[in-house]
């Protein structure tokens, strides 16, 4: 346990940090199964909003820092070819 008050602000900050972090690669994982499942009924309308979806959530996890660029990319390009119906 930290004795120096500027490192349990750290601490307190990383913390917070990586919950918003697992915040948001959870949410990209749930909307991925969602997209997988929407594809496998087969409903285009449910398939084009649960991929706009999550291209959004990729973005803004990239933008804030919790994915790097090239995961980010490699996360949507994986998307995009199951939306077109391509085996990711």
């Amino acid at each position: 346990m930290a004795n120096i008050k500027s490192q349990i602000k750290r601490n307190n900050r990383s913390q917070r940090e990586r919950f918003e972090n697992r915040h948001y690669t959870s949410q990209i994982k749930t909307y991925f199964r969602r997209l997988e499942t929407a594809v496998s009924e087969g409903n285009d309308e449910t398939i084009a909003t649960e991929h706009r979806k999550l291209i959004s959530l990729i973005d803004k996890a990239v933008k804030r820092g919790a994915l790097h660029a090239n995961t980010g990319g490699r996360k949507k390009a994986r998307a995009e070819r199951l939306r077109r119906g391509t085996p990711a």
